[in-house]
C-alpha cells in the first residue's frame, strides 16, 4: 500500500507517494507495465522523491494521467475511489480500522445531513496553517452537536476523536467527488472493509450474484411499481448488506420503511447511517440494538435476513430452527420472508428429535413457500460453509396450500440465466402455486405436499426426482431417437471399419530393427536455416472476436495441447480482414506448435486456420533436396528428447530450434509419412465407433437416473 503517510496537519503539502508496484496496482496491470509506460511515454510523471533507491511518486499525478491517457485497466472515477482508499490505508497505523470506517461513515452523514461541505475553500486556503486542524475539527463538532443533538447517528464516534481525525474530513470530501454522493462513498467505503482489515465486519458477507438472487426472490421492484409502501426487515442485520441490496435495486425510497436489528451497537450505528445515505428517511428508520425489531413501529412487508453463523463444532441444528421460527413470527398475511441459513438445519436429514419436530411444525403451519439448497462459496469467507434457503409467505395462494416448493441448485453456479429461471419458478409458485398439467413446472425443483413431508419425518428436504420440466423437455423425450441414431452410427461405423480391413488387410507397419548406419541427427533450426522448413508467427487475437460461428478456424495453445476441440472457436473473415490486416492463414499441411505451457504439434491438414500467438507455424519446403512431411517432422518434433519442462521452471529447457531430430533419407521418409497417414485413417475409423459408443452409453445412463427410460430385452446383454 502507499509508502509514504500525509501529514497530519496538511494533505495538501505532502503528496500521496506511491510505489510502481502500487501504480501496477492501481491501475490492474503486471508490474513490468509500469516500467514500460515509463520508457515509451514522455508526459509519465516524474518521481517527486526516493525510498531505498525506489522512485516514488505522487498517486494525483498518476492518477491523473491515467485518466487523461486512457491506459490501464480502471475507469476513471474508479481510479479516484482507489486513489482516496489509499489515502485512507496510509492513515491505518493513526487509527485503527473500526476508527476509519466509524469516523469516515460519520462524517459522511453530517455532511448529507447538514447539507453543506465538511471543509470550506477557506479552510483549504489556510491549511498550511498550524491551527488550521484544530479549527476544522472544532467546526465539524460544533455541526454534529447542532444537527444529531439525540445522538442518532454521527455525534458519539466523531467526539471519540480530536484534531487528529482533521485529515479524515479531507478525504470524507475525496470520497465524495470520487462517488458523485456521500451514499456511493459510503458504499464504496464499505465494499473496502476488507481491504482496510476488517475481516470481522466482512466476514458475514455474500457474493453479488446471491444479492441478486434474493432481490429476485423478493420482487421488490414490481411492487412498488404497482403503487405499494413496503416495509423492509431484518431481525439479523449485521451492517445491511441484504437489505442496501434490496435498496438499490430501485429508486422509489421514499414508499420505503426499513426495521432493523442487531446486538452489536456499532453495527447498528452503521446500518442507520447507511439507510440514511441510501435515501431512507429519519421518520421510517428504525434500527434497534438487541435482537427484536420494532415492530410498533411497523409491520413489516419483506423479511430479508441471514441466520447468525456458527462454527461447525458449535453450531446447533436447534438453535437455527428455532431463530427461524422467530422469522415466522414476524409474518402478517401477505409478508414474505427470505432466511438463508446452515444447510445442515434447513435442508439435511435431522438426527435430534426435538429438531424434527420443530421443523415439521414449520412446513405443517403453511408458511413455507420453498426450500432451496444453494451452491457453496456464496459465503466467500466460509467457502466451505454449506448454504440453504427457505421462503416463508403468510396465507398463501390456494392452490399452494398444503405443498411446498423443494429445489436444489447446489450444483449450479449463480449466473444471471440460473438466478432469473429460479426466480421465475418461486415467484410463480407464490402467485399461482399449483396448477397441474396447465401450470408452470418449475425448472429447478419439485412441488411436495407437506403431508409427504411430515411421514419422512426428519427426513432431507430435496426434491425427489428431477424438475419435471427437465423430464418432459424436448431433449429428454428425444433420448431414445437419439440413442437408436448413435447405435445406427455405431454400426455403420464398424461396416465401414470391417470394410477397410477386408480391403487393405490387418494393420501392418512392417517395422524392424535397423542394421547398419543410424541416421544423422540434425535440429529444428539447421532445417529452418537451410530453407527445408520456414517459420511464421502468430497472431495476437482479442478473445471477444472469437466466436463459435465464424468463418477460420483459430488454433491456439488450447487447441494444440489438446484441451479445446479443434473448431470450437472460430473468427469472421470481415472481421480479420478489417482488424487484423497483416494476419495470414495457414496452408493444408502446415505444422502449428507450442511450448507454452507444453510442447505441442498439431498438423493443419485443411488450412485456412488462423494461428493465435503463442502458437507459431511450421511449413514444410517441398522443394527442397531432402524434404521432409508435415506428419513426419510433426511426428519427430513431438517424440524430440529434452523437451520436457520441470513443473517449477518458467521456460521451457532448450529453445525449439535446438530440438534434435534425426536426418531421415528421403525414401524413408516417404514410407514414415505414409505408415503415419495409415494409423491416422484407422484411428478416426476407431474414433467413430468409440465416440457413437459413448453417446449411446451417456444417454443411457442418463434417461435411467432419472426414471425416464427403462431397458427391455437385448441379445447383447450378457447375463452370465
Amino acid at each position: 500500500m502507499p509508502t509514504d503517510l500525509p501529514d497530519a496537519s496538511s494533505r495538501s503539502l505532502r503528496p500521496l507517494l506511491t510505489s510502481m508496484s502500487e501504480i501496477a496496482t492501481l491501475a490492474r496491470v503486471k508490474r513490468p507495465v509500469v516500467s514500460t509506460w515509463r520508457r515509451r511515454y514522455p508526459d509519465f510523471p516524474a518521481p517527486v522523491s526516493e525510498n531505498m533507491s525506489r522512485p516514488l511518486f505522487d498517486g494525483a499525478q498518476v492518477v491523473e494521467w491515467l485518466i487523461a491517457s486512457g491506459l490501464g485497466n480502471v475507469a476513471a472515477p474508479e481510479l479516484r475511489s482507489e486513489l482516496a482508499l489509499f489515502g485512507i490505508v496510509a492513515l491505518r497505523d493513526r487509527f485503527m480500522p473500526w476508527q476509519l470506517v466509524e469516523a469516515l461513515g460519520s462524517l459522511l452523514c453530517l455532511r448529507r445531513l447538514d447539507g453543506r461541505p465538511l471543509v470550506e475553500d477557506s479552510e483549504t486556503s489556510a491549511s498550511h496553517e498550524a491551527n488550521a486542524d484544530r479549527a476544522l475539527w472544532s467546526a465539524v463538532m460544533h455541526r454534529a452537536a447542532r444537527i444529531d443533538a439525540e445522538d442518532e447517528f454521527v455525534l458519539r464516534e466523531l467526539r471519540s476523536f480530536d484534531a487528529t481525525a482533521a485529515p479524515l474530513a479531507r478525504l470524507a470530501e475525496d470520497l465524495i467527488e470520487s462517488a458523485y454522493d456521500e451514499r456511493g462513498a459510503y458504499e464504496w467505503l464499505l465494499a473496502a472493509r476488507s481491504r482496510l482489515g476488517l475481516d470481522s465486519l466482512a466476514a458475514d458477507a455474500v457474493t453479488p450474484e446471491l444479492r441478486s438472487l434474493l432481490t429476485q426472490l423478493t420482487d421488490l421492484r414490481a411492487r412498488l411499481e404497482r403503487g405499494e409502501s413496503l416495509t423492509l426487515a431484518d431481525p439479523h442485520a449485521r451492517a445491511g448488506d441484504l437489505l442496501a441490496a434490496l435498496l438499490d435495486d430501485t429508486e422509489d425510497r421514499d414508499r420505503v420503511t426499513v426495521l432493523a436489528a442487531d446486538p452489536d451497537d456499532r453495527l447498528t450505528r452503521i446500518t442507520r447511517r447507511r439507510f440514511l445515505l441510501a435515501g431512507v428517511s429519519e421518520l421510517d428508520l428504525d434500527v434497534q440494538t438487541g435482537s427484536d425489531l420494532e415492530e410498533r413501529f411497523a409491520d413489516p412487508d419483506i423479511v430479508v435476513t441471514q441466520l447468525p453463523y456458527r462454527p461447525g463444532e458449535d453450531r446447533s441444528v436447534l438453535a437455527a430452527l428455532t431463530e427461524l421460527e422467530r422469522v415466522a413470527y414476524l409474518l402478517r398475511p401477505g409478508c414474505t420472508a427470505l432466511v438463508l441459513g446452515p444447510a445442515d438445519a434447513l435442508v439435511d436429514e435431522l438426527k435430534s428429535t426435538e429438531a424434527a419436530q420443530l421443523r415439521s411444525a414449520l412446513l405443517r403451519e403453511n408458511i413455507v413457500e420453498s426450500v432451496i439448497a444453494l451452491p457453496g462459496g456464496v459465503l466467500p469467507f466460509r467457502p466451505g460453509y454449506r448454504p440453504a434457503l427457505w421462503t416463508l409467505t403468510r396465507g398463501p395462494v390456494p392452490a399452494a396450500e398444503g405443498k411446498v416448493l423443494l429445489a436444489d441448485i447446489s450444483s449450479e453456479q449463480l449466473t444471471p440465466g440460473v438466478r432469473m429461471r429460479l426466480a421465475e419458478d418461486v415467484l410463480l409458485w407464490r402467485a399461482e402455486g399449483f396448477r397441474g398439467l396447465d401450470g408452470h413446472d418449475p425448472r429447478y425443483g419439485r412441488v411436495v405436499p407437506v403431508a409427504e413431508l411430515d411421514r419422512a419425518f426428519g427426513g432431507p428436504l430435496a426434491p425427489p426426482a428431477p424438475p419435471a420440466s427437465a423430464i418432459w423437455s424436448d431433449k429428454v423425450t428425444e433420448r431414445p431417437a437419439l440413442i437408436a441414431e448413435a447405435e445406427a452410427r455405431l454400426e455403420r461405423a464398424t461396416a465401414d471399419t470391417r470394410t477397410y480391413e477386408n480391403e487393405r488387410g490387418p494393420y501392418r507397419g512392417a517395422v524392424m530393427r535397423r542394421v547398419g548406419r543410424v541416421p544423422g541427427r540434425t535440429t529444428l533450426g539447421k532445417l529452418i536455416t537451410t530453407r527445408r522448413v520456414s517459420r511464421f508467427p502468430g497472431h495476437r487475437i482479442d478473445e471477444k472476436h472469437i466466436t463459435r460461428d465464424g468463418h477460420h478456424t483459430v488454433l491456439g495453445p488450447e487447441e494444440i495441447t489438446g484441451e479445446r476441440t479443434v473448431g470450437d472457436r472460430r473468427i469472421d473473415r470481415l472481421l480479420l480482414a478489417t482488424a487484423y490486416e497483416r494476419a495470414a492463414l495457414t496452408e493444408p499441411g502446415d505444422v502449428v506448435y507450442t511450448l507454452a505451457p507444453r510442447l505441442g504439434v498439431y498438423v493443419d491438414h485443411d488450412g485456412f486456420s488462423v494461428v493465435a500467438f503463442p502458437a507459431r507455424v511450421l511449413r514444410v519446403n517441398a522443394d527442397a533436396t531432402r524434404p521432409l512431411s508435415p506428419r513426419v517432422l510433426a511426428a519427430l518434433l513431438g517424440a524430440a528428447r529434452g523437451t520436457a519442462r520441470s513443473p517449477s521452471a518458467v521456460r521451457p529447457a532448450r529453445r525449439i530450434e535446438d530440438y534434435q531430430l534425426p536426418d531421415l533419407d528421403p525414401d524413408e521418409v516417404l514410407r514414415f509419412d505414409a505408415l503415419l497417414a495409415e494409423t491416422e485413417r484407422r484411428e478416426r475409423l476407431l474414433r467413430a465407433q468409440s465416440d457413437a459408443l459413448v453417446e449411446a452409453r451417456r444417454l443411457t445412463i442418463a434417461g435411467l437416473a432419472d426414471g425416464t427410460l427403462t431397458l427391455g430385452e437385448a441379445r447383447t446383454i450378457n447375463r452370465t
